[in-house]
């Protein structure tokens, strides 16, 4: 049966190398399970429901991406994606989070019509290469200055808007602690490393009194607080429509770059450097990310942890199928979930952030009409707390600056469109 369904031996593979490879990518991202309710409670919602929320829509998009797509590629709600959710959409714009659910199930919606027509190739050939690495960094930046906050690093100051905190606090050392440990332990070759680093902070808090012990194992709490809480009350208003377009926009080249990067690893792509399967597998990612906002997540998207697991070998969708399944294991762990504190979390957000920023290396510094725009996207979307302004910024500086340069032919009328209509934005919605 796996054969007829995963083609194992087609692609040079077997069940165990396929298991262990699903067990690593698992490992490489189960912190998701800890950091996104923990960043979504922040947004008011109830911690355990989001976190049965997020193990369950990701074994969905797990299992539609192994058994329909049939690739090693695993998938849970997305870093900065929830973070763009809580802290611009609902404590940054003042929605609800029962709208911002909404505006992730719709994006969820324009993804996959955007998948079943093929208009996703011109989309993402449209963009500069330049603009899509500056909003893949800036996201980064955006992360690791939440982990400093989170971690009573860095606070506010009505003076300076913001200063260094009391860095001899316990969340500020626990905080840099979790960072330290987890770059050592990545360096060093642990499968798990994020998630040893999040627990063994979690034990350190336990031991010094400062989060109280609920257990480790437990029946997983009600979904029942965020399930179909949908509110569509304000899903025409021009502000909620740049939201949509922002969770569309990230999550659409945030899966382009991971399928892409996946597929080299593992020698999917076929010799003219065409994925295949290629339509499948974002409709799994968009299919996931609206079953996920209707149970109470922000946007699924596929993760390039999974590399790891194709590193240890994995060929076909039943690499996928395994994280799945660990991932619904995950739910009877939730009372654990709930005892890690923000500030444990602070190492994985500023590593995740590292990985985002790498990308800069590609970008062509001596020509400043490509630089430029990048810089903006990157110092804006922190400096701001908003992703979505971040990127309506980016845009526009790049459409300006290469205007004014002379080079307005490299610029895509795609390009031109977004740029004219983030400016109206400002100009009606400031």
């Amino acid at each position: 049966m796996l054969e007829k369904l995963f083609q194992l031996k087609a692609n040079g593979t077997t069940v165990r190398t396929e298991v262990i490879a699903g067990i690593t990518t698992f490992l490489t991202m189960a912190y998701v399970i800890f950091v996104n309710p923990a960043i979504l409670a922040d947004a008011g919602m109830d911690k355990g429901a989001v976190f049965v929320a997020t193990c369950i829509a990701a074994a969905i998009g797990c299992f539609i991406m192994g058994f329909v797509a049939n690739f090693p590629i695993a998938q849970a709600p997305g870093m900065g994606l929830n973070a763009f959710f809580t802290y611009t959409v609902v404590l940054g714009m003042g929605h609800t989070w029962q709208v911002a659910l909404a505006a992730v199930f719709m994006s969820g919606v324009l993804f996959i019509l955007l998948s079943l027509f093929k208009i996703r190739e011109l989309i993402i050939n449209s963009i500069p290469l330049s603009l899509r690495t500056g909003i893949s960094a800036g996201i980064g930046l955006f992360l690791a200055f939440i982990a400093l906050k989170n971690s009573g690093i860095v606070v506010d100051n009505p003076a300076t808007l913001v200063s260094m905190g009391h860095i001899n606090s316990f969340p500020a050392v626990m905080g840099a602690l979790a960072f330290f440990l987890t770059i050592a332990l990545v360096h060093r070759g642990y499968k798990a490393a994020v998630m040893i680093a999040i627990l063994a902070v979690t034990a350190l808090s336990l031991l010094f009194g400062d989060v109280q012990y609920a257990g480790v194992m437990s029946m997983p709490p009600s979904i029942a607080p965020t399930f179909l809480q949908l509110d569509f009350s304000s899903a025409f208003e021009l502000s909620m429509l740049t939201v949509v377009f922002a969770f569309l926009f990230v999550d659409l080249f945030d899966t382009a770059g991971t399928l892409v990067g996946v597929s080299q690893k593992a020698g999917i792509m076929d010799k003219d450097g065409n994925i295949p399967r290629l339509n499948k597998a974002l409709l799994a990612d968009s299919t996931a990310t609206s079953v996920g906002a209707l149970l109470g997540t922000s946007n699924t998207t596929s993760y390039i942890e999974s590399v790891a697991g194709v590193a240890a070998g994995g060929r076909t969708g039943l690499t996928a199928v395994v994280v799945g399944i660990l991932f619904l294991l995950a739910l009877f762990f939730a009372p654990l979930a709930g005892m890690v504190p923000a500030y444990a979390t602070a190492g994985a957000l500023f590593y995740v952030a590292i990985l985002m920023m790498s990308g800069l290396v590609s970008i062509d510094w001596r020509d400043l009409t490509e630089a430029a725009p990048v810089v903006v996207v990157c110092l804006l979307m922190p400096l701001t707390f908003s992703i979505a302004d971040g990127i309506s910024l980016g845009f526009i500086s790049y459409a300006a600056i290469k205007l004014l340069s002379g080079k307005g032919r490299e610029v895509h009328i795609s390009v031109w469109v977004l740029a004219a209509l983030f400016t109206l934005k400002f100009i009606f919605t400031a």
